[in-house]
């Protein structure tokens, strides 16, 4: 069975900080092999794109196989998931991981050869897409796992989330080294391998032993931060969560379509300004204040609850991103998106805590994976909404409209206040606030 960390002494001095999450037994390694293998994530789309647009000669062809890559992963998410939760960690990563990879090296194999039919290469896409591995969502079970100490697993998932997105701004760059040596198709060579190493590590940690009822898997009870089901109701099986799971789910997805569009409106802005070079520091804006927003999150020793602070961030990032699209310039541009950044990471992170508590141990990676699936379908939806939008409408309206998902969710996340459940069993507990 995994060790765990026990939980560390209330009190005034007691301020346990993200050392004592790295510092768990066994967290810096489980935590860095989860990050190798997802880098995979930040690399494999590029470096596929360009694999097949060099191959095909169409950018329709290579735009086409990565939509489809994209759909197959992120359709299929809480599937791989549910594999995990029902047969293991050590028993499902291993084979999902050869063989995404085996998929991979198949697509620069066909795409090496002239002549290939487009076909044939993207119906290897969609198979490799299928394919992919859920280190995330099994990442955050672990998490679980190694900190039960609620105070920690907060932290824990929002140092998970700042690094996640860092991983998909490196990845990219990563790419752009390996071009010049290796080519493409070499690059995706390479995110196989970052996968495949990452996967084995990862169940090599001791804590891939444990099952949902290994030491430090709760059912929520102790936990002043969590989405716990009020007193007497039960999780329903096998996967449940009911509003909870609803909120977390919604909250990132429209957390996610918010992000889609954005990325679009700020490159028409900035071509609108004739700044196109902005773009650029434009988004590093938006990751900063992601980042800086997750880490504060996390540092936070007396957070209100979840039922307070998901409609919070969610609401916060409606309304600066709306407040952005009135941005005269460049400069208060990055600036609006930087304040919109700083909601992002913190509803994530709120979202995937409530999911965790909303549902039994052996449903928790299906159910991050739910969450994962639900913002980057709303990416998917938000990015193309928008490009039939952007040259329609003025831009501050276009801005407006991508921020009303997120603010219209606000009531009905209100009216869902009621997954924070009772804090009557917790009153020794001077960390959550006062859910409604």
């Amino acid at each position: 069975m995994p060790s765990t960390v026990s939980a560390p002494p209330r009190g005034p001095s007691a301020r346990p900080g993200y050392r004592a999450v790295l510092g768990a037994p066994h967290a810096a390694r489980t935590f860095g092999a989860a990050l190798l293998g997802r880098l995979s994530y930040g690399v494999v789309p590029l470096a596929l794109l360009l694999t097949v647009r060099e191959a095909t000669g169409s950018y329709s062809a290579a735009g086409a196989a990565m939509a489809l890559f994209a759909l197959a992963s992120v359709l299929l998410s809480p599937v791989r998931a549910g594999l995990v939760d029902r047969h293991g960690p050590r028993r499902v990563l291993p084979p999902m991981a050869v063989l995404y990879g085996a998929l991979l090296l198949a697509v620069v194999a066909a795409t090496a050869r002239p002549g290939t039919a487009p076909a044939a290469v993207g119906a290897l896409v969609v198979a490799a897409g299928a394919c992919t591995p859920p280190l995330g969502p099994v990442m955050r079970t672990f998490w679980r796992r190694l900190l039960p100490d609620p105070v920690l697993l907060r932290r824990a998932f929002s140092l998970d989330g700042v690094a996640e997105e860092l991983l998909f701004v490196t990845g990219p760059l990563l790419v752009g080294l390996l071009l010049p040596p290796v080519g493409p198709g070499g690059a995706v060579a390479v995110g196989a391998g970052l996968l495949l190493a990452g996967a084995l590590l990862l169940v090599a940690s001791p804590v891939a032993a444990g099952g949902p009822d290994a030491p430090g898997e709760t059912d929520g009870a102790d936990d002043p931060d969590g989405a716990v089901p009020p007193a007497g109701r039960r999780r329903r099986s096998p996967l449940g969560g009911g509003r909870a799971l609803r909120a977390a789910v919604l909250a990132s997805a429209v957390t996610g379509l918010a992000l889609g569009a954005l990325d679009l409106m700020v490159l028409a802005f900035a071509e609108d300004r004739g700044r196109p070079e902005a773009v650029g520091w434009i988004l590093a804006a938006l990751s900063a204040g992601s980042a800086v927003g997750g880490l504060g999150l996390g540092a936070l020793d007396r957070p209100v609850s979840n039922a307070v602070r998901l409609p919070l961030f969610t609401a916060g990032l409606g309304l600066a991103l709306a407040g952005a699209g009135l941005a005269p310039g460049p400069v208060l541009l990055g600036v609006a998106v930087g304040v919109a950044g700083f909601f992002v990471s913190p509803a994530l992170t709120t979202s995937y805590l409530v999911a965790d508590e909303a549902v039994a141990p052996e449903a928790r990676t299906r159910a991050g994976a739910w969450v994962n699936t639900a913002f980057n379908a709303g990416s998917a939806v938000g990015g193309a909404g928008v490009g039939l939008l952007v040259g329609h409408l003025p831009l501050p309206l276009c801005f407006a409209l991508a921020a009303a998902p997120a603010l219209a969710a606000v009531p009905v996340l209100l009216r869902m206040r009621d997954f924070g459940g009772t804090r009557s069993r917790r009153k020794s507990d001077p960390v959550g606030g006062q859910a409604a």
